[in-house]
């Protein structure tokens, strides 16, 4: 099992503080896992979540919709979208009544990667959690945000 004061090799001066730099290290230590995961399918975190986003609203959305939903809130997400179009993962239109306006959906091509990527069940690490030391988990991370 890991320990943070171990992992780190470092001592801290209050356990709030050790819970604080645990949430920084565990989230970096996601985010690599994420980034390595991801990797062979060309895609990004980000985009992943863009690519589900899609999935879930079951038709086009509004580019701002997609920004406001994002986990990670990307500066870049425009970009992001692109890169998902130029792979034929997405398609795009502009709204005939306002011309600023763009909608995205997801393609047949995405919808496959992400079943790929579902039946892969790629969070394993969870497993060490039960369910109630999950729900207690995600109600601490409510209780600080």
């Amino acid at each position: 099992m890991g320990d943070i004061s171990k992992d780190i090799q470092s001592k801290f001066e209050s356990k709030k503080i050790k819970a604080l730099i645990n949430i920084k290290f565990t989230s970096n230590w996601l985010n690599s896992k994420e980034n390595s995961f991801f990797k062979p399918y060309g895609i990004s975190p980000q985009q992943f979540n863009i690519l589900r986003i899609l999935r879930g609203a079951k038709k086009e959305i509004k580019v701002q919709n997609i920004k406001d939903r994002m986990i990670e809130r990307a500066p870049n997400a425009t970009r992001l979208m692109d890169k998902l179009f130029d792979k034929n993962l997405i398609g795009r239109f502009r709204c005939e009544d306002d011309r600023r306006v763009v909608y995205v959906n997801i393609t047949k091509t995405g919808l496959d990667l992400l079943q790929q990527i579902d039946a892969l069940n790629n969070i394993s690490f969870l497993d060490k959690l039960s369910e109630q030391e999950a729900a207690t988990l995600s109600d601490l991370l409510d209780k600080i945000r």
